[in-house]
């Protein structure tokens, strides 16, 4: 839903649209996360600080752009935008805000389509039309709307963060979240964020347009509030929290002017805002140790970085130009990291978008296009510890003609090439030096043992007599492995290794 003003499809008003002009131009990102001024200390004053380096700037080549639609609802959906990408394997999904009026209630759907690249055509099975997967539930706080979709695939779970409203009524947006085994049928868990009611401002769209990233055990849920007490006059802001789980009911951190602080709950105020904008996306870059932000500007898409703890701005910004009407999905890995460049995964960092580029008949956004550039001339892999962080899911040739996989960082060392292709995300046709530094911490040979618990999972046993999960069932077929069935209890007995093919 657009917080600009649309508040709903079935009125298909721009309430608010000049708020929506207003916070997308161009912005300059202020760091907010910058912690407290150093005090006296036994009377005397502390040294200050010393100051953070100044940004880097980033090379940037192979602009690309698709020549026309990458994706479309079919039969009468009149407008399509706010789309959420993931590579997974060989293939491109995305979801994203359209309507059918097949897909009761009358109000905004979410679709899901895939394509081989994000050039599209992204179509639906068969190559049929994209279907919806996510409408309103009447009667939910979502009961008239589903929209803005960020999907995050972690272990085996799908998690789908969106924008819902049960009507067009002010502040009636929240953010809800839904999970799926198969990114297609999914289960509702309920709304987790509402707004913070800090403000009362013109714009009175609420909380919504969710962009969600998993790094280091924490979820992160970047999200618009136009009632947060730091957004800007119209609205626009970008706010952040964060949680080990995934439905933010427990153990909440908020970004504030301190960096992260515990949160009584997901409506704590809103006290500091990202970036001007409506309507971003939110990614973690491997290769760069920081995040990125993807917000439309004048000219288009700017890409704005920030470090781990949102405290400073390690690279000037970068822009992928082109027309544009609402906001920009990234493409990213089921955990909303960058992908990996299978030409230089060590040296370029891609960054393709999809992003709305005209307003159509309706007077709502529409016409998905595809915008690209890369990073260049980046160092990912110098150090041995990014390196695994860059490489991970990444299978490459070993010295001794099996097969290496770099997974949650570790090197698995897999004998046969097609157990590997199965487990990895990239599969690399020669071998990258710095691995060869880097100590193999366990084998997967052929027709190694693997074990299955009701409930958990299945997993295999490596020659470190460590429990692997892994899963895809077809990688235990690939590599013939004889699976024992094993009571809860005894799982949890085995040593554990990391997720054979964690992402």
């Amino acid at each position: 839903m657009r917080s600009g003003g649309r508040l709903g499809a079935s009125a298909l008003a721009l309430v608010a649209s000049a708020a929506l002009v207003a916070g997308c131009t161009a912005s300059t990102a202020e760091p907010h996360a910058e912690g407290a001024n150093p005090g006296a200390i036994g009377g005397r004053t502390a040294a200050p600080a010393p100051e953070p380096p100044p940004p880097t700037s980033l090379a940037v080549d192979n602009g690309r752009e698709s020549p026309g639609l990458v994706a479309a609802g079919g039969a009468d959906a009149v407008y399509n935008y706010g789309p959420a990408l993931m590579v997974e394997g060989s293939r491109v999904r995305m979801w994203w805000c359209s309507q059918y009026g097949s897909a009761p209630p009358a109000g905004d759907d979410i679709l899901h389509a895939e394509a081989a690249t994000p050039a599209g055509p992204f179509t639906g099975p068969g190559g049929a039309p994209p279907v919806a997967v996510l409408s309103g539930a009447p009667g939910e706080f979502d009961g008239v709307h589903t929209c803005d979709p960020s999907v995050l695939r972690v272990g085996g779970t799908y998690y789908l963060y969106y924008t819902g409203a049960a009507g067009d009524h002010a502040h009636g947006n929240a953010i809800g979240l839904a999970t799926s085994t198969d990114g297609v049928h999914w289960d509702r868990a309920g709304a987790i964020l509402h707004p913070a009611h800090d403000v009362a401002r013109d714009n009175v769209y609420g909380a919504g347009q969710p962009a969600a990233v998993h790094l280091d055990g924490w979820f992160y849920l970047m999200f618009t509030d136009t009632t947060g007490a730091a957004a800007g006059w119209n609205g626009a802001g970008q706010f952040v929290l964060r949680s080990p789980d995934p439905t933010f009911r427990t153990g909440v951190q908020a970004l504030g002017a301190d960096g992260f602080t515990p949160a009584p709950s997901t409506s704590a105020p809103r006290t500091s805002s990202l970036v001007d904008a409506f309507s971003a996306d939110l990614m973690w870059v491997d290769a760069l140790d920081a995040f990125a932000i993807a917000h439309e500007t004048d000219e288009g898409t700017t890409i704005t970085f920030w470090d781990r703890d949102f405290a400073r701005n390690p690279y000037h910004p970068v822009l992928i130009p082109g027309p544009w009407q609402e906001g920009p999905g990234l493409l990213r890995q089921p955990d909303g990291h960058a992908p990996v460049s299978p030409a230089d995964p060590c040296g370029r960092v891609p960054l393709d978008v999809v992003r709305a580029t005209v307003l159509g008949a309706a007077g709502a956004p529409t016409d998905l296009r595809h915008f690209g550039i890369d990073l260049h001339g980046v160092d990912a892999c110098g150090e041995p510890e990014r390196a695994l962080a860059v490489l991970d899911g990444v299978a490459m040739p070993s010295p001794v003609r099996t097969m290496d996989l770099v997974t949650g960082g570790t090197v698995v060392r897999v004998e046969r090439r097609s157990v590997a292709a199965e487990l990895a995300d990239v599969v690399l046709d020669r071998r990258l030096p710095v691995l060869d530094g880097i100590p193999v911490t366990a084998r997967l040979a052929p027709a190694a043992p693997a074990v299955r618990a009701d409930g958990v999972g299945t997993g295999l046993l490596l020659d470190d007599n460590r429990l692997w999960p892994v899963a895809s069932a077809r990688a235990v077929e690939l590599n013939g492995s004889p699976i024992a069935p094993v009571t809860r209890q005894q799982w949890i007995g085995y040593p554990a290794g990391v997720v054979l093919d964690g992402r």
